[in-house]
């Protein structure tokens, strides 16, 4: 079967056979048959063409690592757990947004703590023009698992949906700009995800409990690690059932 995450990483990059070829010091028809085969490069060669296309091993060859090594390296994406995700510290809050220069994915409903910074919505602005890509999954302010979930976490009837109709008036500015895209998402949403390039913090989502009073983990994306990928295929899962927001 043919590696259509490695073709299209090489892709995106303007990589072809030759480039990784010439990197790796093998035959072009070697590289061809990582691609058109499914062959699995040997580690050494694995971890050069993760850092040429800016993926991870286990994003680009998911069977490569063994379960037990994945459970291993698990356990050092894991930079921090925080017991409640507003005992995260500001600093940390800061110095992720202000660090990303390649992505920012966020899938929430509302996340009105993000636009409390007065800077928030102008440092998206300015990193989708230096390149970046800018991609935020909102609930569906009308949809009836937003409506759940405002009772589950006590909030009130109607509470939740407001609170994203507030949220979407920040959001105003970044209508049309290049490089930002926003949606609706219907989910279920199990976990609140806030990526910034190669970290990524996790809210996780506990029955009864308002977001802000759950768990949270600080994960730092590893070249054969397992969890950030899970989480990261996860939003790309979301985005895919989305729709463009309507304002």
């Amino acid at each position: 079967m043919a590696n259509e995450r490695l073709r299209d990483a090489l892709l995106r990059n303007g990589l072809d056979l030759e480039h990784v070829a010439k990197a790796t010091n093998v035959d072009p028809k070697t590289v061809e048959r990582w691609i058109t085969q499914g062959r699995t490069p040997y580690p050494r060669h694995r971890h050069t063409i993760a850092s040429m296309v800016r993926e991870s091993e286990n994003y680009l060859w998911p069977d490569a690592v063994a379960p037990e090594r994945k459970a291993e390296i698990a356990g050092s994406e894991v930079v921090k757990v925080y017991p409640h995700r507003n005992s995260i510290p500001v600093e940390l809050w800061d110095r992720l947004i202000g660090d990303a220069s390649e992505h920012v994915e966020l899938l929430m409903h509302a996340a009105l703590f993000l636009v409390e910074r007065p800077r928030f919505i102008k440092q998206l602005a300015a990193k989708a023009a230096a390149g970046a890509r800018i991609r935020l999954l909102f609930g569906e302010p009308d949809s009836p698992e937003v409506a759940t979930r405002s009772d589950e976490e006590q909030l009130g009837d109607g509470t939740l949906a407001a609170r994203i109709r507030n949220a979407l008036a920040f959001y105003r500015p970044l209508i049309g700009v290049p490089g930002v895209e926003m949606r609706f998402h219907r989910t279920t949403l199990y976990n609140s995800i806030f990526r910034f390039d190669d970290e990524m913090i996790v809210n996780t989502h506990v029955y009864g409990f308002q977001g802000a009073h759950a768990p949270s983990l600080h994960l730092r994306r590893l070249a054969t690690g397992d969890l950030f990928e899970t989480y990261s295929e996860s939003f790309d899962t979301v985005w895919n059932l989305s729709k463009p927001a309507d304002f």
